[in-house]
């Protein structure tokens, strides 16, 4: 049996990187040019590897050519900075330092959690899939639009075979199949952020992220660029490097689903919930990458006070992303679309126009759909978790995301439909720690005891 590692070998990271360097402004016309005379492939469409191995020459290769495009230089550079006073700088809205604000409750945090957990969930079984396949999916079970967990009960089979339900999700994410919340790294990160607070305090590093994933992470718990730069700890390289050296995930969506924590204990301090992220996100992204995580912790800071409406939260989340970057922009075009398209069907299809260079991992179609689902569902709980799943893309960890702004902002448990809290039963499985069979509740209170932990550092 040969063992493919996903996410790391160089001739599958080839590919992803000359189209980031497209995507960043830089030239790689003639790397890629290079890497197709030798008989390079392109870039795994929606896997994590290319389905045979390549040759020794052409892996050594891949290894030579992500080097010299990682010396090309970029034209998106000065508008799309990296350095946190830098983003600071671009941004002329950033947040005035607050007075005292009203922190969450306990059961503010738990209808946070659960509602991550759920948005999670329901995304589970289609991710991967084409945005068709999840349409055609959810109505074949009579479930569209979405409106509740996907089944397999009366799908026909040549369907399935078109478009197979998620491999590993399925056997615990159907309607048929859940019980209890299951393994995702949508969940794992949230509970290693916990353990980060914990351990280190508001004051910790990004050093201080890498120690905690070296002593809690599983290496086969984590994926894109966090694999990516979990490797380079691995090999010596320290941060903030291990999120540039041979890491062409670095805009993608990783650094958003690791957010959330820091959102729900700086309540009503958004630049405090965007730097925290920041330093979190840094040790594995860029730019985009980077902002996408700081746009996600402002916008749930503004909806822990209690007082926010979803829009306003939003609005916030945009004061800590630099105005003329691409996630920026983005996130304005979904919203404008979302505010003023009564059919969100016809939503998602004017997103994934917009962004189909894009891979369906990428941060930015994946922020821009999670703000245009929440403003057009007016922040409803199910409204957003149904049309943040239904738009396709990173399914699970845009349910996640969704459901935990608009969970937090329904502000308590009870708020949150039975049909979708119910089969969870307050019961979350992880590798992580000891956090394996948690409930929910326990988690909120967790959480909430860090929301007044005073600052420390080992």
């Amino acid at each position: 049996m040969t063992l493919r590692l996903t996410w790391v070998q160089p001739e599958d990271l080839l590919g992803h990187e000359l189209a980031q360097a497209y995507q960043d402004g830089r030239a790689p016309e003639a790397i890629a040019a290079r890497w197709h005379a030798a008989g390079g492939p392109e870039a795994p469409p929606r896997a994590g590897t290319s389905p045979t191995p390549a040759s020794r020459y052409l892996r050594a290769l891949a290894g030579d050519l992500l080097d010299e495009l990682a010396e090309l230089p970029g034209g998106l550079a000065d508008a799309e900075p990296t350095d946190l006073g830098q983003i600071r700088a671009h941004c002329p809205d950033w947040p005035a330092r607050p007075g005292p604000a009203h922190a969450p409750t306990q059961a503010h945090l738990e209808a946070a959690w659960l509602g991550r957990a759920v948005g999670c969930l329901l995304g589970k079984p289609v991710e991967k899939l084409p945005l068709e396949g999840i349409r055609d999916l959810a109505r074949a079970g009579g479930n569209w639009p979405l409106r509740t967990w996907f089944t397999a009960r009366g799908v026909p089979d040549d369907l399935l075979r078109t478009h197979p339900w998620n491999r590993r999700s399925a056997p615990t994410s159907l309607a048929e199949n859940i019980d209890g919340m299951p393994e995702d790294d949508d969940l794992n990160y949230p509970l290693l952020n916990l353990l980060l607070l914990q351990r280190y305090g508001r004051d910790f590093t990004t050093a201080d992220v890498a120690r905690l994933w070296l002593d809690e992470l599983p290496a086969g718990r984590t994926f894109t660029a966090e694999r990516v730069a979990y490797r380079n700890l691995l090999t010596g390289i320290e941060p903030p490097h291990t999120a540039h050296h041979r890491n062409p995930f670095r805009e993608w969506i990783g650094a958003l689903i690791r957010a959330d924590v820091h959102g729900w204990t700086n309540p009503g301090d958004p630049a405090a919930a965007a730097a925290a992220p920041h330093r979190d996100a840094t040790l594995t992204h860029t730019a985009n990458g980077v902002y996408a995580a700081m746009f996600t912790a402002a916008t749930i800071a503004e909806a822990a006070t209690g007082h926010g409406d979803i829009h306003a939260c939003l609005r916030t989340g945009l004061t800590v992303v630099p105005p003329a970057s691409r996630l920026a922009e983005a996130i304005r075009h979904a919203v404008h679309l979302a505010r003023t398209t009564e059919d969100f069907d016809t939503v998602v299809d004017a997103l994934h126009t917009t962004h189909r260079a894009y891979h369906w991992v990428h941060a930015l179609p994946n922020t821009a759909l999670i703000a245009a689902a929440l403003t057009h569902a007016n922040g409803d709980f199910s409204g957003s978790i149904c049309r943040a799943v239904s738009g396709g893309w990173d399914t699970d960890s845009n349910g996640a995301t969704a459901g935990s702004v608009a969970g937090l902002l329904t502000g308590a448990p009870a708020a949150l439909p039975d049909r979708w809290t119910t089969p969870l039963k307050n019961r979350l499985a992880t590798s992580v720690a000891d956090f394996d069979g948690i409930g929910f509740d326990t988690l909120a209170q967790l959480t909430h005891q860090l929301t007044h932990r005073e600052t420390r550092h080992p």
